[in-house]
């Protein structure tokens, strides 16, 4: 008999031979996400939960898991866990950072193409019939090659996507909270520079910014306008940092050519979402980590940092390694 109980909310593209060698593991075996409730259930019954950013891991939920020794997240972001209250408790939160930055970057990349070479609207065009002759002013779009590419947020994913630009001798702006090392911005030709100047001269903007107070809605109505009318907006990062409603009023008013995103808010988007009716804007459903090597890391990392977590040792990725300094979970 195993002595822990882990939960699992999704089936995973990882064995889960290593972890349950050591514990009983239930896997959620539906296609969506299981019930607030059952998720609560199973949170108090197990010694560890393997979830994913579509489970919300609340403060009512973590302080009733009396015996939750570890939660890890099959995700780089976790803003689906209340942290604070994690860490108050003494559980280790972790999270799949790195691995997937590489597979995000060539999406964005593959997103800021097909909005660029208004890829998307052309397939749509030829299938629907409407092509009928080769038009010079058909479908025209945007050239890379020598344009400006602002990046908002400089992290992994960021320079990831800096660095693919160099191949198109693009110009490069960012803003981030600190500065970059000397040497990084001369690697990649990058200038640090307000966001107000980054939308200004940018022709395209990308998003890698994670989501916080501070950057929730970052992009509203006065973000847009003050981006080019030629300018294409992209984002990888989280739904949450743009104003919906802003985007849609961007786009249809032609404040902005294009925008290309892979999070929305809410997410999964609403099929009678007005974003939805618009041709200037690809939608896809977050899979900016969906390769098939990135996504078995991604997998494999939960899978270790539950296993350290069950076993008392740090773990490998620690959202919250204050929880290593503290005696909290004694007072338990």
């Amino acid at each position: 008999m195993h002595q822990y109980k882990v939960f699992v909310t999704r089936q995973l593209p990882a064995s889960l031979a290593p972890l349950e060698q050591i514990a009983e593991v239930e896997v959620w075996t539906e296609p969506q996400p299981p019930p607030h409730t059952l998720l609560m259930e199973q949170a108090i019954a197990s010694d560890g939960l393997l979830c994913l950013l579509t489970d919300p891991i609340d403060s009512a939920m973590l302080s009733s898991a009396t015996d939750l020794k570890v939660v890890s997240q099959m995700a780089v972001g976790y803003d689906n866990i209340d942290i604070e209250t994690a860490t108050h408790l003494g559980i280790p939160v972790g999270h799949t950072p790195g691995v997937l930055t590489n597979a995000t970057a060539d999406l964005t990349w593959a997103l800021l193409m097909a909005a660029a070479r208004r890829v998307v609207e052309g397939d749509r065009f030829t299938r629907s019939g409407q092509w009928n002759t080769w038009d010079p002013a058909g479908l025209l779009g945007l050239d890379l090659v020598g344009a400006t590419l602002g990046i908002v947020g400089l992290g992994r994913i960021g320079t990831a996507v800096a660095r693919r630009a160099l191949g198109f001798d693009m110009h490069i702006l960012y803003t981030s909270p600190n500065p970059k090392s000397p040497e990084l911005e001369q690697e990649l030709k990058a200038r640090r520079v307000k966001l107000e100047e980054l939308l200004a001269e940018s022709d395209v903007v990308a998003v890698h910014t994670p989501l916080s107070p501070s950057t929730y809605h970052l992009f509203g109505d006065r973000q847009f306008q003050q981006m080019k009318s030629s300018a294409i907006f992209i984002n990888t990062a989280r739904g949450s940092i743009v104003d919906p409603a802003a985007l849609h009023r961007a786009l249809s008013t032609g404040a902005i050519a294009a925008a290309a995103i892979d999070v929305t808010d809410p997410e999964p988007i609403e099929v009678t979402n007005p974003l939805l009716t618009l041709k200037n804007l690809i939608i896809t459903p977050h899979i900016g980590s969906a390769s098939h090597a990135t996504r078995k890391k991604m997998a494999q990392m939960a899978i270790a940092n539950v296993i350290a977590g069950l076993k008392g040792e740090r773990l490998p990725h620690c959202v919250n390694p204050d929880v290593y300094r503290q005696s909290v979970r004694e007072e338990r």
